[in-house]
C-alpha cells in the first residue's frame, strides 16, 4: 500500500506538468483527491494492512494527500495567471482616457419644498415641532374637538391599528402636544412638518403624503395676524406680487375657518384651465383655533387667542413647479427627480 501511495503521488505529479483548463484540472482532481476518488479507493484497503503499520501508513496517506492538494492549488493559481496575462495582451488600456463620472444625486422635491417651507417660518420667527406618526384617538381627533360621534370625522378615512391607536391622519396632534408641553408659555410659534396618512389614492391624493401645520398662540391674537402670516409666506414661496383671498369654511378645530387661495401660478389670475378660468387656487386651510381646542391643550381662551393652518406639502410643490400628478413624486422615476 505503500508503494500505491507513492505511485499515486508521482502519476499525478507528472500529469500536472502538462497543460490544462481550469474544468481539466477540476476534473482530475475530483478522479485523484475526490470521494471515489484514486487516493480513497486505496485507502478502502486500510483493514487488510497490520495494525503496527496501520498508523505510519495513515502518516503517509494524509501528507500525500495533503501535498497533492498543495500541488493541485499551484496548478490553479498558475492556470489563473496564464489565462489573465492572455487577456491583458489582447487588450489595451488608454490611461489619458476620463474616468466614468460619479453622477450626482438631487433632493426629492417633496423635501425641497418642505426645506424651503421651514426655512420661510423660521425667518418668521417659528420654531419647528416634530411628533409621532402613530397617534391615539384623543390627540389625533378628540382633542380637536372632533368627538367619536363627529360627522366631520368622515371627512378622513383613517388608517385604525385598534379602535384608539392610529396613523395620524394629519400633523394637527403635534399642535396639541407642544400645548401640553408649554402649557402657559407664551407666544408659542410652530410648524409641525411630517407625514400623514389617509385612504385616498388618485392623480391629487396619496395614502401617505406629507403636510406642514402652523400654530400661534398670544395675547391679542387676530385674523389680521394670520392673514399677514399667510401672504407673507406666499410672497416667498411663489413671488413678490403674489395675492391671496380667504374663503370662508368649516374646520371643527377653528373658529371662524378659511380656506386660503393664491393668484394662479400659471396664468397670473387671469383665468385658465388649471384654475377653472377663476383666477385662483387653493393652498391650504386655516383659522382661529377653537377655544375648546385651546382648553385641551392647557390655555385659557378668555386670556389668549390663537390661529393655525395646515398646508399639503406636495399640493404646494405641484403648484410650485407645474406637476400635474402627485403620484410622480412616488414613482422614483430618475427622469423626473433629476429635474430638481
Amino acid at each position: 500500500m505503500k508503494l500505491q501511495l507513492e505511485d499515486i503521488k508521482k502519476k499525478t505529479e507528472k500529469i500536472l506538468e502538462e497543460n490544462f483548463n481550469l474544468d481539466e484540472l477540476n476534473e482530475m482532481k475530483v478522479k485523484i483527491l475526490g470521494k471515489k476518488g484514486e487516493l480513497t479507493n486505496i485507502l478502502k484497503e486500510m483493514g487488510k494492512v497490520s495494525a503496527e503499520e496501520r498508523p505510519i501508513i495513515g502518516q503517509l496517506a494524509n501528507k500525500i494527500r495533503d501535498d497533492l492538494n498543495d500541488i493541485f492549488t499551484q496548478k490553479y493559481q498558475e492556470i489563473k495567471n496564464k489565462e489573465l496575462e492572455e487577456k491583458l495582451s489582447k487588450e489595451t488600456i488608454d490611461v489619458t482616457l476620463p474616468g466614468k463620472e460619479i453622477k450626482k444625486g438631487s433632493i426629492h422635491p417633496v423635501t425641497k419644498t418642505i426645506m424651503e417651507i421651514e426655512e420661510i417660518f423660521i425667518g418668521l420667527g417659528f420654531e419647528i415641532a416634530e411628533g409621532p406618526e402613530i397617534e391615539t384617538d384623543f390627540y389625533n381627533f378628540e382633542a380637536l374637538n372632533l368627538p367619536k360621534d363627529h360627522p366631520a370625522r368622515d371627512m378622513q378615512d383613517s388608517f385604525y391599528i385598534t379602535p384608539d391607536v392610529l396613523l395620524r391622519t394629519h400633523t394637527s396632534p403635534v399642535q396639541v402636544r407642544t400645548m401640553l408641553e408649554k402649557k402657559q408659555d407664551l407666544p408659542v410659534k410652530i410648524i409641525c412638518p411630517g407625514k400623514v396618512y389617509r385612504r385616498d389614492d388618485d392623480a391629487t391624493h396619496s395614502p401617505m403624503f406629507h403636510q406642514v401645520e402652523g400654530l400661534v398662540i398670544d395675547k391679542n391674537i387676530r385674523m389680521s395676524d394670520l392673514k399677514g402670516v399667510l401672504l407673507a409666506f406666499a410672497r416667498e414661496m411663489f413671488g413678490p406680487d403674489q395675492k391671496i383671498r380667504l374663503r370662508p369654511s368649516f374646520f371643527p378645530f377653528t373658529e371662524p375657518s378659511a380656506e386660503v387661495d393664491i393668484a394662479c401660478v400659471m396664468c397670473g389670475g387671469k383665468g385658465c384651465r388649471t384654475c377653472k378660468q377663476t383666477g385662483w387656487l387653493e393652498i391650504l386651510g386655516s383659522g382661529m383655533v377653537h377655544p375648546n381646542v385651546l382648553r385641551y391643550g392647557g390655555y385659557d381662551p378668555e386670556e389668549v387667542t390663537a390661529f393655525a393652518f395646515g398646508m399639503g406639502v406636495e399640493r404646494i410643490a405641484m403648484l410650485k413647479y407645474g406637476i400635474n400628478d402627485l403620484r410622480l413624486f412616488y414613482e422614483n422615476d430618475v427622469r423626473f427627480l433629476n429635474q430638481f
